[in-house]
């Protein structure tokens, strides 16, 4: 072989390595592309039936309230013994099937979809936005309200669960499922923030997501759940401050639901507490004292119902008695703020 053919061989073996080079560049740098996990047990049929809510199950995280589920069902079909039957799906940003099958052996169901939706291209996707807008029944479980918030808002799964609603069906969920569902959401997409430090400084690490999912009767609400096992009176109550201090509502209430417990809400707006409970409403309606960064928050006068289960709270004609009230001055409360 001459020196001219070696060196055209060479040459040709390096081109070729690099393209081959360039190419592992490419797919190392890119991401692999999202792909939504479905999990689907019962029939793959559309059931579609005439719907009696809408209906919303607020879970407070750890263990879930499945009559609180239930109820909610039922609530959409319009009956507790009946042929009638409904859709569910799951929404998750991560996790697998677990509630598959709690959900499917509950009364009324013909299918349980779980969606583990990781992007928001995965969100605007036509087969997922169908199937969600197919349902009957929406439940968000728990993980991180942030990458709801992200993922969701002003995509094409947000306007079906909206349809789901606008359709007399029932959103539900648990944890930052359920904080999604609120008016106003606190979204702990800077770091999550507990009371101690939310009544220090009632700006530090606090932000808030709205006009996200607006649900006619949970009007002007901030919900907050795990709520007496992490201690997060002092939380809401520097949301509910914020929320009124900076301007987005003249008043603001709180709903705060305990591990194990769900608050459940008709389409009448009366909401129920089902579970180990309590639930607590906690109303603030005038401007605070002192709200300000890097300063111990001062709000006088927060109105709370503390709700035992299975008692209820009307949160369309809400009471103007049976509260107690609290104070936070300097960052501190004048009593304790979960009993009479």
């Amino acid at each position: 072989m001459s020196l001219w053919s070696k060196d055209l061989t060479t040459r040709t073996m390096l081109k070729s390595f690099a393209v081959v080079l360039f190419l592992l560049m490419v797919l190392v740098a890119s991401p692999a592309e999202a792909k939504v996990r479905r999990y689907l047990e019962g029939n793959a049929s559309d059931v579609n039936p005439a719907l009696a809510g809408p209906a919303h199950d607020l879970g407070g995280g750890g263990t879930d309230v499945d009559p609180a589920i239930q109820w909610m069902i039922d609530q959409v079909r319009g009956c507790t013994n009946c042929a009638t039957k409904v859709d569910v799906v799951v929404i998750r940003a991560s996790g697998d099937d677990g509630y598959n099958a709690p959900i499917l052996a509950m009364n009324g169901v013909d299918s349980v979809e779980t969606l583990a939706i990781t992007s928001r291209q995965d969100a605007n996707k036509a087969d997922v936005v169908d199937t969600v807008r197919n349902a009957e029944v929406i439940f968000f479980t728990g993980g991180d309200q942030c990458e709801y918030a992200r993922n969701f808002k002003k995509t094409g799964i947000e306007t079906a669960v909206e349809s789901v609603y606008a359709r007399g069906g029932g959103i539900g969920g648990t944890s930052a499922g359920t904080m999604i569902q609120s008016d106003f959401v606190y979204n702990a997409c800077s770091d999550t923030v507990e009371t101690e430090d939310a009544l220090e400084d009632p700006y530090e690490d606090i932000s808030f997501t709205d006009n996200f999912f607006n649900w006619a009767n949970l009007k002007g609400t901030i919900a907050d759940t795990h709520f007496g096992a992490r201690d997060r009176m002092g939380r809401t109550m520097t949301f509910i401050a914020r929320l009124i201090r900076d301007g987005l509502s003249d008043s603001a209430l709180g709903i705060a639901v305990d591990e194990e417990t769900s608050v459940v809400v008709d389409k009448n707006g009366l909401a129920r507490v089902m579970g180990k409970g309590p639930g607590y409403f906690i109303l603030g309606d005038h401007m605070p004292e002192v709200c300000e960064p890097q300063t111990p928050l001062t709000f006088s006068n927060y109105k709370i119902w503390r709700v035992g289960s299975d008692s209820t709270f009307d949160l369309k004609n809400r009471p103007t008695r049976g509260y107690y009230l609290r104070s936070v001055n300097k960052g501190r409360m004048n009593g304790n703020p979960y009993e009479r």
